[in-house]
């Protein structure tokens, strides 16, 4: 068979975007149905549905963070950096867009300090800045939701109409199909439950190719063999702008010019991406830090070690008779991953490698479903329409909003296959209109001097003048020529990146600077507070104010006690939301994230650049191995630690269905009234 031919029958494209995602959805219903039984936990509350109650422990949360940022570009783009660029490609695609969820822990604290009990980022800002600025923001956000899931059924249907040859249209509309049932029935609870199961079998196949390739392949198999093989390559066909033309150095300009990049749009795409805040508002305050700090580092492992061993499988296989022959357009589109996955593995390897991708876009896909669903729901129905919606109006809102977007999802990746945009296009075009608004976004909830009209104008001036630049660069660099092909080059989309962040944070900070707001945030604090929590709030005030020794008793100290029922978890929530641990919090976050950062863009990374270094088999077996064993470490924190931390709850469930089988009736959850407040 040639290696151009999809590999695997149409029927296992639609098998495993049906099947398994059918599979998931009734596993997922099962879950809630458990979770409704045996805890106090209802998806049939709105806030149960939006925020699952805000009581989610940092294990649980790191593996939702870890699957939401794992994109079908995760896996596809990484491994076409790495075909193009060599090993540089994974450093600069990971590290790039880890930084971003790791800074984002610093906002996660600050959300908590100053609008604990809001659903959306957008309504912060309309509590702090009106409705003018909630309008602007709210095209930012949205945008950012539409692109995103565009590159994410982009991505995903090439890659199954590439190894299966399933029809690309209807791809398009059954990858969300399966995801919406799950998402409308079990709500923000359940899209962690699916994370952490896709979280879990992606590690396990990603296990598999690399030891697949540095181990047991017959093609490759060692290290030494695939040093061979990428040499040869470079000698066929050397690299422009690396090192000796080598793919094994990391001094490589399109490297570099592609981690810029990078950088730059995925600071859009986390900032401003309900997705994120969304697994902010869920978390517990108290871990809420710890949980972003270990979901963006156990993130990085993955885009660096399947691209590190399945985009450079694609170009040591370069001429192998299984191997698809990849033109420029199906780089682009993400196709060297499932080339050689289908060129080692064969059909196993092609159907390992549909899976994985299913299950990362499906994942993806239910985080940005209820992303949106919030926005929609409380930022456009209860703001603007409903202002009095009772619990059953938003709870059904909710609900047509993921179905709605799972429709519209299918649409916008139709119309930009046929219109020639690609999942690689996108990615880096995401910069360029989104950036512009990520440090207003940033400032609204961490600066109290930030001015509101200078960051609105911040944000729509930049993303004028990246569009403007991004046109101006393609135009002059290509004769004139504005196509697909000329504005997708490296420097055109480099300039409209680089304008739209730098002009959207100067007129922020320097109108802020020369005019600024005096912001108590106590606006944003108000947001959603019942008078039940205010209550709470008061009486907790009350009490600090009465006796010196309850000052000095550790704040916000974490249960060890699962939390099982809503009331519960708010409970617990009011208790954990001190003002003196939050701001601790949060200078371990800027502390911790702020040397991270340093460390994986600029420590590490531009010595080994200006070194000019081309790796031999030793440097690549070091740089390998120590892959592995950080993707272990990763395994190791979504996949274990969430199951330690969980115990007690799991074992408080299972207590109860052994009682259901012996006794019916008897093991169902009823919650015991509170202790009154003394």
């Amino acid at each position: 068979m040639s290696g151009n031919e999809p590999i695997l029958p149409q029927g296992a494209g639609y098998g495993v975007v049906v099947g398994i995602g059918l599979f998931f959805s009734a596993f997922m219903l099962g879950l809630t149905a458990i979770q409704a039984r045996y805890t106090g936990f209802s998806p049939k509350n709105s806030e149960e549905f939006n925020s699952a109650s805000r009581s989610v422990k940092p294990g649980l949360i790191a593996s939702g963070i870890v699957s939401a940022w794992t994109w079908a570009a995760t896996l596809l783009q990484s491994s076409a950096v790495a075909y193009k660029d060599g090993i540089s490609g994974p450093w600069w695609y990971g590290s790039g867009a880890t930084v971003q969820v790791l800074l984002f822990a610093q906002l996660a604290a600050k959300l908590k300090l100053n609008a604990p009990h809001a659903h959306t980022w957008l309504e912060i800002v309309a509590a702090r800045w009106g409705t003018v600025a909630h309008l602007v923001f709210m095209f930012f956000g949205l945008a950012t939701n539409v692109i995103v899931s565009s590159m994410l059924i982009l991505g995903g249907s090439a890659t199954v109409t590439s190894l299966t040859g399933m029809n690309t249209i209807a791809a398009c509309f059954l990858i969300p199909l399966g995801v919406a049932i799950y998402v409308v029935v079990g709500g923000m609870r359940a899209t962690l439950l699916c994370d952490y199961t896709h979280t879990a079998v992606l590690f396990a196949i990603i296990f598999v190719f690399v030891y697949t390739v540095y181990a047991t392949s017959d093609k490759i198999g060692s290290f030494q063999a695939m040093h061979d093989l990428l040499s040869k390559a470079s000698e066929a066909a050397p690299v422009s702008g690396n090192a000796q033309g080598s793919y094994l150095t990391m001094r490589s300009k399109n490297g570099l010019i592609f981690g810029v990049i990078n950088v730059i749009g995925n600071f859009a795409t986390v900032f401003q991406d309900q997705a994120y805040w969304q697994r902010a508002i869920a978390s517990r305050p108290a871990t809420c830090v710890k949980a972003y700090l270990l979901g963006g580092l156990a993130w990085f492992a993955i885009p660096f070690m399947f691209a590190t061993t399945l985009g450079l499988s694609a170009v040591a296989l370069r001429g192998d008779p299984a191997m698809r022959t990849l033109s420029p357009e199906d780089v682009s589109a993400g196709l060297p991953a499932s080339a050689a996955a289908a060129a080692l593995l064969g059909k196993s390897g092609a159907a390992a490698l549909l899976i994985v991708l299913f299950l990362a876009v499906t994942s993806a896909t239910s985080a940005e479903l209820i992303a949106v669903s919030s926005i929609l729901t409380y930022d456009v129905y209860k703001k603007y329409f409903n202002p009095q919606a009772t619990e059953a109006q938003i709870l059904r809102v909710s609900h047509a909003m993921v179905a709605v977007f799972a429709v519209v999802m299918g649409i916008l990746g139709l119309i930009f296959y046929y219109i020639g945009i690609s999942m690689g296009w996108l990615y880096e075009f995401m910069g360029v209109v989104l950036g512009s608004a990520v440090v207003p976004i940033a400032m609204c909830i961490t600066w109290k001097k930030a001015n509101k009209w200078g960051s609105i104008c911040g944000a729509i001036a930049g993303f004028c003048v990246g569009i403007i630049a991004w046109l101006v660069t393609t135009s002059s660099l290509n004769d004139g020529e504005l196509s697909v092909t000329t504005t997708g080059g490296d420097l055109e989309m480099l300039a409209g990146n680089l304008a739209s962040i730098g002009v959207g944070g100067i007129v922020t900070v320097v109108t802020s600077l020369i005019w600024p707001d005096n912001f108590d945030f106590e606006a944003t604090r108000a947001i959603n507070r019942t008078a039940v929590h205010e209550k709470d709030v008061s009486q907790r005030s009350e009490s600090i104010d009465d006796s010196a020794s309850e000052k000095k008793r550790p704040a916000a100290a974490v249960s060890l006690e699962p939390v099982i029922s809503a009331s519960a978890a708010a409970e617990e929530e009011e208790r954990e939301l001190d003002p003196v641990a939050l701001n601790k919090s949060f200078n371990i976050a800027a502390w911790a994230s702020v040397i991270l950062t340093l460390v994986m863009l600029i420590i590490i990374p531009l010595p080994l650049f200006f070194a000019q270094t081309v790796y031999g088999v030793g440097g690549l077996t070091a740089w390998v191995v120590i892959g592995m064993i950080w993707a272990f470490c990763s395994a190791i924190a979504v996949v274990l630690y969430p199951l330690w931390e969980s115990r007690a709850a799991l074992s408080l469930i299972s207590r109860g269905v052994i009682k259901d089988i012996f006794t019916r009736g008897s093991g169902k959850f009823v919650e015991r009234p509170a202790h009154p407040v003394a």
